[in-house]
């Protein structure tokens, strides 16, 4: 069954195998509580899913078209709105809550967010490129090199790898696996590491490989 759920990542740390004594490097993601705010439908909007709000935030900071859906659904103010799809949509009503114990320990994942950004950066840092002499009146250190083909074309190539910015794009890391979840405080923690820096919002759904 697909399941999903939306996380906050709280950082990385390690565990340890009871039975084994193995070193497991995991990272720790609150996972909801998620509250139903809407559920679609194929006859209604022409898919199932449900809508769902995440996360703490005072009511201030909220807009008027968000502060509108969260009263139509009779929940308090959210600081995200999300859909995810789920075999089992219409089986949710507005106002359930989707906690992290809807995850088991040994179930795959699949963890999409943003990743850290770099700002703008060289092409030494941002594609792995090699450096020039350092010595003898070198003027070539770590520039890009070369950028196109003299007079014909003449101009630079769509897509050559040159320096700019770095980082902060969406990225998902397949095929996860989840070691622990902890119902009351909804923790669930992953081996291995997910997009984007500390308190990233990350989205969970089970393994497209799995």
């Amino acid at each position: 069954m697909k399941k999903a759920i939306v996380a906050k990542k709280i950082g990385m740390t390690q565990i340890f195998d009871q039975e084994t004594g193995e070193q497991i490097p995991v990272t720790v993601l609150e996972a909801g509580p998620c509250v139903v705010t809407q559920v679609k439908t194929v006859d209604h909007d022409g898919y199932s899913a449900v809508q769902v709000g995440f996360g703490e935030i005072r009511e201030k900071l909220v807009n008027k078209p968000d502060k509108g859906q969260f009263a139509k659904a009779g929940v308090e103010v959210m600081r995200l709105l999300q859909e995810l799809k789920l075999d089992n949509s219409a089986d949710y009503k507005v106002g359930d809550v989707i906690k992290a114990d809807m995850f088991a320990v040994g179930d795959k994942i699949d963890a999409s967010g943003v990743s850290k950004g770099k700002g703008y950066q060289g092409a030494i840092h941002r594609h792995g490129f090699g450096r020039g002499p350092m010595k003898h009146g070198s003027k070539y250190h770590r520039s890009a090199g070369s950028l196109n083909s003299s007079t014909s074309p003449g101009r630079v190539y769509k897509g050559k790898k040159l320096a700019g910015h770095m980082g902060a794009v969406e990225r998902t890391v397949q095929n996860l696996e989840v070691v622990r979840v902890d119902a009351e405080q909804n923790l669930i923690l992953v081996k291995g590491s997910v997009p984007g820096p500390k308190k990233a919002v990350i989205t969970i759904v089970s393994s497209v490989k799995a």
